[in-house]
């Protein structure tokens, strides 16, 4: 099942997706579903109306858009933490994104006005879905705590990430943080998404490509870490990591300009695509 938050007559609405259609399921987000408890699955063919809607006329929001908490994963691919000049951490580099920085499918990633800035870099990434919380989750427990995966262009303002040894500025400026196009529901994919290709492409050239199988911490793996010491939170998001060929370690540099066409897509989920624009002057 494929779920996708859009504008319909200026409210939120989540819907499903059916072939190049969309069924409205109601206003209810899909956050407050998930906070619920609510089986996804039956609430679904309960609520969905028989009218379809042609998916490509709609303007999607993010899958969700105030997620609990935004938890990302740094340094998850080997390759990508040695080509940023690092050493592999055995513990998982943990940071936090907010709400504000969040954009949708076909929603403008925006390259900030600062000074100091040369443009933006991408991330392609997977995004994890919390369907159920808890403290102290098993690894073994850890997948049935999941609703379900998107996709996460974790857009990156570089020397704002190194201007200090935390990272967060420089992630989470506004309209940097791209997500979408749907939450695909964990039960449609391998379990904790294992053995599928995720590619980066930044005007049609592929500038990253990885296999999950290539994660340091597998989806597993984070729940359970992340939760020895967080409570996760029905609706949280775990993005898990992005591997090598960033645009910052290529020499010279490639990062993000104003009419760039950045994709991030992962074999069974589907293609995040974004046009990145400059930031409006005021």
């Amino acid at each position: 099942m494929r779920l996708v938050s859009f504008e319909w007559y200026g409210k939120a609405t989540l819907g499903v997706r059916d072939g190049a259609h969309v069924r409205v399921i109601g206003r209810e987000s899909l956050e407050a579903l998930l906070a619920r408890g609510v089986d996804l699955a039956e609430y679904v063919n309960a609520q969905a109306a028989q009218e379809r809607l042609l998916a490509s006329d709609l303007k999607l929001l993010p899958p969700l858009q105030r997620p609990p908490k935004i938890i990302c994963v740094g340094l998850n691919f080997a390759d990508h933490t040695s080509e940023s000049k690092y050493e592999q951490p055995d513990y998982p580099t943990l940071f936090f994104r907010v709400a504000t920085s969040l954009v949708a499918h076909e929603q403008p990633m925006i390259r900030p006005r600062v000074a100091d800035s040369e443009g933006l870099d991408y991330e392609g990434e997977i995004a994890v879905v919390i369907g159920k919380g808890g403290r102290h989750i098993s690894k073994a427990d850890a997948l049935s705590h999941v609703a379900g995966y998107s996709i996460f262009n974790d857009g990156s303002v570089r020397e704002y990430q190194f201007k200090t040894p935390q990272w967060t500025v420089g992630k989470n400026f506004d309209g940097t943080g791209a997500f979408g196009p749907d939450l695909v529901t964990a039960d449609e994919l391998p379990p904790g998404v294992k053995g599928l290709r995720l590619e980066t492409r930044l005007n049609g050239e592929v500038v990253q490509s990885a296999s999950t199988d290539e994660m340091v911490f597998d989806v597993q793996s984070l729940i359970s870490i992340i939760s020895e010491a967080i409570t996760l939170e029905a609706a949280d998001v775990i993005v898990s990591g992005t591997p090598s060929g960033i645009g910052w370690a290529r020499s010279p540099k490639l990062l993000m300009k104003a009419g760039d066409v950045c994709e991030v897509s992962v074999e069974k989920i589907g293609t995040l695509r974004n046009v990145i624009a400059d930031e409006a002057a005021g």
